[in-house]
């Protein structure tokens, strides 16, 4: 199928003028093919922008009709003149002038929401890679300590700088040999990465296939004192997962792994995208990438964004998308097998048991770029 023809039956899709068997046929093409389903959120997405910016010009030209019946410059006559007719002018023209300053307001907010000047004010959906300047320890300071140190006579060797990065985020194993995935925004425009365990070991890792359009990164541990992990104890679930279902997450928000209970919401995401799930969990910035679970330790998703503005609105990228990304690897860009575990060691484990033996396959992604 040509791109031209698919546009077409995706507008015809979203205008409604398909029949209920060529509908059908459609939405079972957009469960089974991830790309059409991306084609077809970013198409409703476009139409969106389009409809907002039609809407826009239509209430500029309401505004313009408005000042072209009203004479400014007569009244601004009228006005420095003789003061008095302030009133007549208000009792005469007030209709018009409050509808030319509810649009022009109106079209102001517009501007500053499409210019992101009202994004801290208004609910949208943010990313949860958390910028980590506010963890540096500048030179001076090490400097400093040294040098005191010397001043009192103790015998000490300069502490050892360690650079958190410029952006965090989580990850978690998909096998026991240094495969990671985590968000592709987490780890965009990085120069280098790192990766670092509950242990506080840190390994390099580079990037080898990204699925932008779903949020997803593959990362390899290329580092020579990295050791094999062992069996991961949970498996990738297939199928939907149900509403109402206990869920958790564990990442890292902040410098220690935290654990994130909650319940699944919605089978969409925001604004009904349908690579996601919803998912009411309490999450910050340094839970991009990290894992969202259900009751038996299976893999249903990765946390990659909340809604501000909305208590406990926290999305995840459906596993079905992560299993197609791997399935999509070039073999080229794999340096060794990658290969899931199918059997899971979780499930009839209390929930502390659950997170000490998940402890070891979560990650933070420490991001490094100029």
């Amino acid at each position: 199928m040509s791109d031209n023809q698919l546009t077409e039956l995706i507008e015809r899709y979203l205008d409604g003028s398909m029949t209920a068997e060529e509908r059908t046929q459609f939405e079972l093409l957009r469960k089974n093919d991830a790309t059409v389903e991306s084609r077809v959120t970013e198409h409703k997405q476009f139409m969106g922008l389009l409809k907002q910016y039609g809407e826009r010009l239509e209430l500029q030209k309401r505004l313009d009709a408005i000042h072209d019946e009203i004479d400014v410059h007569a009244l601004k006559e009228e006005v420095t003149i003789h003061p008095v007719w302030v009133v007549r002018m208000w009792r005469h023209h007030h209709s018009k002038i409050s509808v030319a300053a509810s649009i022009a307001i109106f079209a102001i907010l517009s501007t500053l929401f499409f210019t992101g000047k009202l994004n801290n004010h208004d609910s949208r959906f943010v990313e949860l890679r958390d910028e980590v300047s506010r963890l540096k320890i500048s030179n001076d300071q090490l400097k400093q300590t040294v040098n005191t140190r010397l001043i009192n006579g103790a015998k000490t060797t300069k502490p050892k700088p360690v650079n958190p990065g410029n952006f965090r985020g989580t990850g978690f194993a998909l096998s026991s040999n240094g495969y990671i995935v985590t968000n592709y925004h987490v780890v965009n425009g990085a120069d280098s990465i790192y990766v670092q365990n509950a242990a506080g070991e840190s390994f390099h890792s580079k990037v080898i296939y990204t699925e932008p359009q779903n949020d997803i990164a593959i990362l390899e541990i290329n580092d020579p004192g990295f050791k094999n992990l062992g069996t991961v104890p949970y498996n990738f679930k297939k199928s939907s997962t149900d509403l109402g279902e206990n869920v958790f997450t564990f990442g890292y928000p902040g410098g220690e792994v935290v654990f994130g209970p909650g319940s699944l919401t919605s089978a969409t995401g925001y604004q009904g995208d349908t690579t996601e799930y919803q998912v009411s969990i309490p999450v910050n910035p340094g839970n991009s990438g990290g894992p969202l679970l259900d009751d038996k330790g299976n893999i249903i998703g990765i946390i990659n964004g909340k809604q501000t503005r909305v208590a406990g609105a926290a999305f995840a990228v459906k596993s079905a998308y992560l299993l197609k990304a791997i399935q999509n690897i070039p073999s080229d860009s794999l340096s060794k097998s990658l290969i899931l575990n199918n059997r899971n060691t979780l499930a009839g484990l209390s929930r502390p048991q659950q997170l000490k033996k998940l402890k070891n396959y979560i990650f933070m992604v420490k991001v490094y770029n100029q």
